[in-house]
């Protein structure tokens, strides 16, 4: 006797994604202006990843998300507001990608050069949505080449810029990392680790990876992410000692700019119909 054929796992679970995605976009309800620019499928379906595909909780997960933009307006960061917190190169764009097309963002803790919690995380989230705006179609994710050459704990990230810094990533830009190496931490950086990582869930947590430079295997992962011949030597590979220039970055961020500020047709957004647009913040990242 014949049994009849059954959709793959994988189709029933695109299917059931499909689905999910167009109840979590229903239960928003209608959406305009940026809200609307926002809320792609895809986003949509970052912040179900997120919640293991709950609706409700992605859903509030997301309303979450529209409210901290809406106050805090990362899509109308310029350059010029947070180049000062630059000047050390402690956060900059990578000139190179991992193996998978993957933006890089550079940390390098040890080059903190100013203690204004506010401004440090609009400086971070400035260019977390330059590292999205800046993917390559099709890629959602991007990579984080955390350095700790310098690093001490006369200079170390206190823990509430830290806990910050996982808050933002982790609730407002969801599914979006796809790695976090820590690069050679020193041994007085695992006191810091132990409170740290009670801040993280667990996924976030998995993506942390502690790589040492003598070691086989973190040679091996380092491997596994970028292309030799890409990666500075400071990292292990064998490109050109890792080189921060700010006034070229800086040209770089203004140019950039033009094009987001183009992207979202003007920097001020205005209200939509009744005079108030709940969802005016925008989408997490654009898409490509």
């Amino acid at each position: 006797m014949f049994r009849r054929k059954n959709h793959s796992n994988s189709e029933q679970g695109v299917e059931d994604q499909q689905h999910k995605v167009k109840e979590l976009r229903a239960s928003l309800g209608q959406l305009s202006g940026r809200s609307a620019q926002f809320c792609t499928d895809a986003c949509l379906k970052r912040y179900l990843e997120a919640r293991n595909w709950n609706v409700d909780k992605a859903k509030k997960m997301l309303e979450e998300t529209l409210k901290w933009r809406l106050s805090f307006k990362p899509e109308e960061i310029r350059w010029n507001e947070v180049a000062k917190e630059g000047e050390t190169g402690k956060v900059f764009k990578a000139n190179f990608r991992d193996r998978h097309g993957r933006t890089v963002l550079i940390l390098r803790p040890g080059m903190q050069n100013t203690a204004a919690l506010d401004n440090q995380m609009k400086h971070l989230v400035y260019l977390i949505e330059n590292a999205i705006f800046n993917l390559p179609e099709g890629q959602e994710q991007m990579a984080w080449l955390i350095d700790y050459t310098g690093w001490s704990i006369t200079n170390n990230v206190p823990v509430k810029s830290a806990r910050e810094t996982i808050n933002i990533l982790q609730n407002h830009y969801p599914e979006r990392l796809a790695a976090a190496l820590l690069y050679n931490p020193p041994r007085l950086f695992e006191t810091f680790w132990r409170i740290v990582k009670y801040f993280m869930d667990p996924k976030t947590f998995q993506k942390v990876k502690f790589v040492y430079p003598k070691n086989k295997d973190s040679a091996e992962l380092m491997k596994s992410y970028f292309d030799v011949d890409n990666l500075p030597t400071e990292f292990g590979g064998t490109a050109t000692t890792l080189n921060y220039d700010h006034e070229e970055f800086s040209r770089q961020m203004a140019q950039d700019d033009v094009k987001v500020a183009k992207f979202w047709g003007k920097d001020k957004h205005p209200p939509g119909p009744g005079g108030n647009d709940s969802y005016s913040a925008v989408e997490v990242a654009p898409e490509p």
